[in-house]
């Protein structure tokens, strides 16, 4: 009996030490973790848009991912990844995803959300360029309005 006390609490010592090593767990917080949901699913969405309907942004290794989550909660394809140093609250993310087989350039911004929530609504683009605020060649292929709607359960595979 007194082997099987020994065996079982070592093994639960060294659960505790492999679950507090995780990455997601060393990971500094950042208000763009979490599942992420367009907030108009009516929206006209092409089959590369369906990707961006649910955004789980999470940790992935040393930086940040936006994993794509299909209508019945299957986690998809990794469509962004940013760098960790830039998670750290700032408003506005600029970097490159996944649009089809192309990479386009990805801006992120969060914003307040209507209830005075801080950081809990999110615009994201693709496009060309960074400037998407200009009538020009650089217009998004993609926009849409995101509200955070939980925890990220996807990881970049």
């Amino acid at each position: 009996m007194t082997a099987l006390f020994h065996r079982a609490a070592t093994l639960s010592i060294a659960l505790t030490a492999i679950a507090s090593m995780s990455p997601a767990a060393a990971a500094p917080s950042s208000p763009y973790w979490g599942r992420w949901t367009v907030t108009d699913q009516s929206g006209p969405f092409s089959s590369r848009g369906r990707e961006y309907k649910t955004i789980d942004i999470a940790p992935c290794g040393k930086d940040f991912c936006g994993v794509s989550v299909a209508d019945n909660g299957k986690c998809g394809p990794t469509l962004f990844r940013f760098l960790m140093k830039r998670a750290d609250g700032e408003q506005e993310l600029r970097g490159h995803g996944k649009w089809g087989s192309a990479r386009k350039n990805v801006l992120i911004w969060l914003y307040d959300g209507e209830d005075g929530k801080p950081k809990q609504n999110m615009q994201l683009y693709l496009g060309d360029g960074y400037d998407f605020g200009e009538r020009s060649e650089n217009m998004p292929k993609f926009d849409s309005t995101y509200r955070k709607s939980g925890v990220a359960r996807c990881t970049a595979r």
